[in-house]
């Protein structure tokens, strides 16, 4: 899976490209495979992103401002969104993406499997406990009906 990154490599706005670098320079941190697709020089890039960002999504004016993050094919969100993932440390999840050993989500992935595996030891002790019950319930029976 490849995140798509869709910028504005000749964007004016300064906010924009402080956007852009931004995003950019966080996956590169993470060292998350990425592309860079340029919508100022490429037409097709440009329709793309603006026919895949879903219409809740866009401004009211209707054409959406890089920088735009899809993996692959679905879309992930804008740079405001980004920003709140990468607050929350859910940058992984936003990216729809696992989270590598060691990090921090990766550590409420693993916190979530040893609770789930201890939830099943639970439930096979329970059934081991009925089960030594009810034996020891008829072997009772046995005696007291000699």
């Amino acid at each position: 899976m490849v995140i798509k990154v869709f910028l504005a490599t000749s964007s004016g706005s300064t906010a924009i490209k402080k956007k852009q670098q931004d995003v950019v320079a966080f996956l590169e941190a993470l060292k998350v495979e990425y592309a860079q697709l340029d919508i100022a020089c490429n037409e097709q890039n440009r329709m793309w992103m603006r026919q895949n960002v879903p219409e809740e999504k866009k401004p009211s004016n209707g054409i959406p401002l890089p920088p735009q993050i899809f993996n692959e094919e679905s879309y992930c969100g804008d740079y405001e969104t980004f920003f709140d993932a990468k607050e929350d440390n859910a940058v992984y999840s936003f990216l729809g993406l696992a989270a590598p050993p060691g990090s921090k989500g990766h550590a409420e992935e693993d916190g979530e499997q040893e609770e789930e595996e201890l939830r099943q030891l639970e439930d096979e002790e329970e059934a081991d406990v009925e089960e030594e019950g009810e034996e020891f319930l008829e072997e009772t029976r046995e005696e007291v009906a000699e």
